[in-house]
């Protein structure tokens, strides 16, 4: 095994307690305590090590999905320093939290596609028959769909895994269109924004979490997540439209703090 070290403060247990959180995760799956994920066709565990992860099998290329999946993008130690009030008491329940990152832009996508108006729990559950059905087994883990094997599915089929009417025209659209999701990445964020509301079923909250856990981008700001208005208000007392510019330049991290930390609290 190799290890590859993830910048400090880093706890495998928090960072990853998203892939538990709402039920099994076939494409970033825990297995006693091991992270399955697919890369390049093989299945890549990724186990906790003093300094970062053990990672099997290994490759350049593994290592870099491996750090932007367990948030390596993150500046934790700039982010604690700015912390004060609701937040520093998240920050000191929550001690080495790196949110996870979506390390493909499709998969983001169709994953929020997924989470739209429904619970979490749910969303969970539908978006796993869509990997079953259209994925590839690999290991302990399963390859996400890809985009041309989405785009050769048929609505009906898509339906048939649990997806509304709207929802499989949303995904079967998106995996169809000429839209180029890598090249997002060069843009600015409000740019991001532009073209992916552009596109039938991407609203704002889509595009913010496109931004959150994709990018990484420091300020974006889900405001129109229901569970994070709930944080604000909570931990806060204020509406989070209110909430957001108080916490510039952080508002990723702090969105992924709140949420976590409302979710979790005793």
């Amino acid at each position: 095994m190799t290890l590859v070290e993830l910048p400090q403060p880093f706890d495998f247990e928090l960072s990853t307690g998203r892939f538990r959180a709402f039920g099994t995760d076939l494409a970033n799956r825990l297995v006693d305590g091991v992270l399955h994920r697919a890369i390049n066709g093989r299945d890549v565990a990724i186990r906790a090590r003093p300094g970062g992860v053990d990672v099997e099998p290994y490759d350049d290329e593994i290592r870099v999905t491996v750090l932007k999946l367990l948030g390596a993008d993150f500046d934790l130690p700039s982010f604690y320093a700015w912390a004060s009030g609701p937040m520093a008491e998240l920050v000191a329940r929550l001690p080495g939290f790196r949110p996870p990152l979506q390390v493909d832009p499709f998969e983001a996508l169709v994953t929020s596609i997924t989470a739209q108006q429904v619970s979490l729990f749910a969303a969970v559950a539908i978006r796993n028959r869509l990997v079953e059905r259209f994925g590839t087994p690999v290991g302990e883990a399963w390859a996400f769909p890809t985009r041309a094997r989405i785009a050769q599915a048929t609505e009906e089929e898509i339906v048939a895994g649990g997806f509304s009417r709207r929802k499989a025209e949303y995904l079967v659209a998106l995996a169809r269109s000429d839209f180029d999701l890598d090249a997002l990445a060069s843009l600015d964020d409000d740019e991001i924004r532009a073209r992916i509301t552009a596109v039938r079923g991407l609203g704002p909250w889509t595009a913010e979490w496109f931004l959150a856990r994709h990018l990484a981008r420091p300020r974006a700001w889900p405001a129109g997540d229901l569970a994070l208005r709930k944080a604000a208000l909570d931990l806060y007392g204020l509406d989070v439209h209110e909430l957001g510019p108080r916490l510039d330049p952080f508002q990723n991290l702090s969105a992924h703090y709140l949420l976590t930390g409302w979710l979790t609290k005793p």
